[in-house]
């Protein structure tokens, strides 16, 4: 493809937009801290991040499974220890499911 010239008035207007903003500091400011992001790959997150992400969903599953054994224990036997750990078991994941939904809702509501 051949060169592109510019005229005479598109290089003066050109001209002009350059010196605009280099007069504007804080836009120059946010140009020189912002962080190149391609839209086709967009980086990824390390893979701490995604532990961490997923870790209240991973301790939700984790009680949740044990309210299961400590209930079929509990009904199997009839000992009361085991009727109230899962009781509290129970609650405990109940209040984990909670702030799951409720932090899924926010991050939903933010983007």
């Amino acid at each position: 493809m051949g060169e592109v010239r510019l005229s005479e008035r598109e290089r003066r207007v050109l001209a002009e937009m350059e010196e605009l903003l280099d007069r504007d500091a804080p836009l120059a400011r946010r140009l020189r801290t912002m962080r190149p992001r391609s839209r086709l790959l967009p980086s990824l997150p390390s893979p701490a991040a995604g532990v961490r992400r997923r870790l209240p969903a991973l301790g939700m599953a984790f009680l949740a499974v044990a309210a299961l054994v400590l209930l079929v224990l509990a009904v199997a036997t009839g000992a009361p220890a085991l009727v109230w750990a899962f009781a509290a078991v129970w609650i405990l994941t109940l209040l984990t499911v909670l702030g799951v939904f409720v932090r899924r809702a926010r991050r939903r509501a933010r983007g």
